[in-house]
């Protein structure tokens, strides 16, 4: 079966045919503007026998893959509040996909259903209930596309058996979230309610004191929404380097002597180790950390901090493989009792995967 995954992110789109593993025809967009012309032109040359779809949320009834029809999409555009950058792009290629042919089975394939079965105490607000069941409030997680895949081809690498052992999953990149995950199953996540909670992020400040948003607003006069929008799009590293926020452009100036890109690298790998630590004592222990993303594929200094915080649950990574990694490598030093790999980012496989499992289900 041959499987079209459309990812439309918050202003590209990335169109990759596969046939089993294999990539037969791929294009990126980096800017996109929602017009179903290039998804159009790509299914004329290539066609297709499914079509996944990447989509930020599920809510709390998308919870697999699922073949997309009306009522689908209508409950995900009901979604579009609680991710608005990426839930809009992702239905305009969905909406897209089924006007242009009809006929080939579109299924929606969402990063909340990898965290849809949290336990309970770990899903659960302190709020009052009332408000989380009226409002359908937890924590949602995201990035789970990307979790899943890395988790499974991270024990792959490492000769580890599939779907067993505790698992610390990192995609690091301009959004960064961890996973913990006990025998396949996420079982905590650092993203919550939305994407903006957690890690410090290339612009996102990641979780910040609420009573610091109440100061800002009730106090200095800050609109609600002109702070919402400082907190996603101004801060993280990019706000305290005064830098693009891509950490090699805050590498390049902390080299250079400049002491905010060093403070906020500093904030930025504090901000990894405090998480890294939490998840590790939520899964008692660790048999292997996977490192994907951007950030988590390319910086060997960050995978060294993380893994050097981690050293009081038996994580080392060889220095050498470290600096030498390039896509999937393990990078355990020699005697370690838990592994540690570094997986390239493979959201269409996992999308595809999905898809073909979804089709198959459906009896189309």
């Amino acid at each position: 079966m041959r499987v079209l995954t459309v990812n439309a992110g918050s202003s590209s789109l990335k169109l990759v045919l596969l046939d089993g593993d294999s990539v037969v025809a791929d294009e990126h967009l980096e800017r996109w503007d929602g017009e179903e012309g290039p998804i159009r032109r790509f299914l004329d040359e290539h066609g297709a026998d499914a079509i996944g779809h990447r989509v930020v949320h599920g809510g709390t009834r998308i919870v697999a893959a699922t073949v997309a029809d009306d009522e689908v999409v209508d409950y995900l555009a009901s979604l579009t509040e609680l991710a608005p950058l990426h839930q809009p792009r992702a239905l305009g290629g969905l909406r897209a996909a089924r006007s242009i042919d009809p006929g080939t089975p579109s299924v929606v394939c969402v990063d909340t259903a990898f965290h849809a079965a949290l336990p309970p105490a770990a899903s659960t607000y302190a709020l009052p209930r009332e408000w989380n069941r009226k409002w359908s409030l937890r924590r949602y997680g995201f990035h789970g596309l990307s979790h899943s895949y890395a988790v499974v081809r991270g024990a792959d690498l490492v000769g580890l058996p599939p779907g067993q052992g505790r698992v610390l999953s990192c995609h690091l990149g301009a959004g960064a979230s961890m996973a913990a995950v006990r025998d396949g199953s996420c079982v905590d996540t650092t993203m919550g309610f939305t994407p903006e909670e957690g890690l410090v992020m290339n612009t996102r400040s990641g979780t910040v004191d609420p009573g610091l948003i109440g100061y800002l607003i009730n106090t200095k006069g800050v609109a609600p929404q002109e702070l919402f929008d400082v907190l996603a799009k101004r801060s993280g590293i990019a706000g305290l380097s005064g830098t693009s926020g891509d950490l090699r452009d805050v590498l390049t100036a902390r080299s250079e002597g400049d002491g905010d890109a060093a403070l906020a690298f500093d904030v930025y790998r504090r901000s990894l180790v405090r998480y890294a630590g939490a998840m590790a004592a939520v899964l008692g222990g660790l048999d292997l950390l996977v490192f994907t993303g951007g950030i988590g594929e390319h910086q060997p200094p960050v995978r060294a901090a993380v893994g050097e915080s981690l050293s009081f649950a038996g994580v080392a990574v060889d220095p050498q493989r470290n600096e030498a990694a390039s896509g999937d490598a393990d990078i355990t030093a020699i005697g370690a009792p838990v592994r540690t790999a570094v997986v390239q980012a493979r959201e269409d496989l996992e999308i595809a995967r999905q898809t073909r499992a979804a089709v198959g289900l459906s009896g189309l």
